[in-house]
Order: structure tokens, then sequence, then C-alpha cells
């Protein structure tokens, strides 16, 4: 007996009336799994953070060459594709809101934005730090203009003062310790301002519109070379950078973003990030600038 039954495309391969319920139930899921594509490998997509310690711009220029680097070196250490995408945080506090809640997946900060993130979230990972020389200190600059006949911080009272951002390590916390050294607090300046980037301070001071200011060397630099007219009153230490993954990134990630970062062959990409490529780093290398933090306090 026969008994054709057109269903679709599947009944030109099979006759139905020769199989039983179980065995068409059968035959149908076979042709399932037979037709049905194979998953596509996903992506492991992440979020690069950090805020615009100079011109949104020149942050964008400086990490994504590394950035695409990093993903290759990634891809290869995990066997998946690598994806980064960027997200640049306007100011200080929002790039360190944006780690502590997992809205960027790793990220690069200042000593002091370090300090704030791991107390607002314990579980944050140190991937690694910065090296400068093979070190693990810089120096960062209180500044006046090049015509200045100021040559020390104690004839700074009575004068007035730029700042960076308010969360900054070098553009408050540690030229706030520094200050505090020579004998001047906030009651003893003119005036003082936070103009939140380094560059703007010391487009500033070269400006006429504060007597000092402090910011990171590598921007004194930049601005000295531009024609900017300042020149440096006096510098101070400060630790390298710290790159820094969310509590819920995974472990497995964190560690090949590690071991790419330390490979002793990084090519000169890595160099553009950091001079000297990076180092191995523990959270008690920043105990030197939580010291400073709680100096500014009296500030």
């Amino acid at each position: 007996m026969t008994c054709p039954i057109l269903f679709s495309r599947v009944s030109r391969l099979f006759r139905c009336a020769a199989l039983s319920r179980a065995a068409l139930g059968a035959v149908l899921a076979a042709l399932a799994l037979i037709l049905t594509p194979p998953a596509a490998q996903a992506d492991i997509t992440l979020t690069f953070g950090t805020y615009a310690a100079d011109k949104p711009t020149v942050t964008v220029k400086k990490y994504r060459p590394f950035l695409s680097f990093l993903e290759a070196r990634l891809a290869d250490e995990l066997g998946e594709p690598v994806i980064i995408r960027m997200k640049i945080a306007k100011e200080y506090g929002e790039g360190i809101s944006d780690l502590a809640t997992g809205a960027v997946d790793f990220a690069r900060f200042g000593p002091a934005s370090y300090v704030h993130v791991k107390n607002a979230d314990p579980g944050i990972q140190l991937i690694t730090m910065e090296s400068k020389m093979g070190q693990k200190r810089f120096k960062g600059v209180i500044i006046v203009h090049a015509k200045s006949s100021i040559t020390s911080l104690e004839q700074l009272k009575g004068e007035s003062f730029a700042f960076g951002d308010e969360l900054s390590t070098i553009g408050r916390y540690l030229s706030q310790a520094e200050l505090l050294d020579a004998g001047i607090s906030s009651s003893d300046l003119s005036s003082f301002e936070f103009l939140g980037r380094h560059d703007l301070v010391g487009e500033a001071v070269g400006a006429g519109r504060f007597t000092a200011g402090a910011l990171k060397e590598s921007t004194y630099q930049k601005l000295v070379a531009k024609g900017v007219p300042i020149k440096v009153l006096t510098s101070f230490d400060n630790v390298t950078k710290p790159w820094l993954a969310s509590s819920g990134t995974d472990p497995e990630i964190v560690a090949a973003m590690r071991r790419v970062m330390l490979a002793s062959e990084n090519e000169e990409i890595v160099r553009r990030i950091s001079r000297n490529g990076f180092l191995e780093g523990t959270d008690d290398d920043y105990d030197f600038v939580r010291k400073g933090m709680e100096r500014s306090m009296s500030f």
C-alpha cells in the first residue's frame, strides 16, 4: 500500500509509507543534524578602557596600534579570534567607574586611579606594570614659565597653581605632597584650579594664566618641542602605570595578556606604549602612591 505524503523537500528523499512513525522520527532527526550548519566560532570580544589625560585623538592614535598587536597575539595564545574595542572616558572618575563596574574588560590607568578602583572593587586584577628603563619609577614635574625668576617651590607662596585632574597621581596627589613638603598648602596659594589634562596645564602656564603647574614629564617634553615656553622647577618620583583587568574578566584571558606583554621578543609596537616594555607587578608596588595620596589630604 502506498500513501505518498508531501512534506516539503523531505518527501523527495523518503517514502513515508514504508516507515513507521518511530522510524520516520529517527530519519527526520538525522536529516536535521545533516542540514543544520555547525555553530560559527564566536570571537572573544574585549573592551579596553582609559581616560583622556591628553587630547582624545592623541589617545586613540597612541593605543590603537598596540591593541591591534594584542588582538593578534591573544588570538594565537587563546586559539580563538580576538576583537578589542576602545572606550575612552572623558574624565578620570568615569574611567575608574567603567573598570569597577565591568563596563570595560581591561584598562591602563595612572597609579592613583588604580588605588581608587582597587578600593572600589578589591577583585581588580593587576596584569602588568610599565617599565621605564627597566625600572618601576618615572618622573612628574612642576613647571613655571620659561622666563620665570622662581627657582624653588618655597617661592610659590602667594602664587597661582594649575593642577590636572582631581584624581590624577601627578596632576594632583603627588604634586600636592611636594608642595606640602615645601611648606605650602592651598591657603598659601593665591588661587589654584584643576584643568583636567596634563597638556592643558602646560599650555596654561606657558600662556601666563598660572605661575606654576604639575604634569607628567613626557607631556612637558612634547609641549617644549612644540614651542610652549615652560621650564621645570622641580621633578618628583611616580610609580609606572598599571594595566588592569576587571574582576569579571576571565583569568585565562588575563594570564594570556600577561604572557604576551611580558614576552622578551615583543615588537617595537609595544615600546610605543611602554618605552621598555612591561614588568611583573604587585599591589605593594603602589604603596608609595598610597602614601602620597594620604599626604595630599592635608593640602
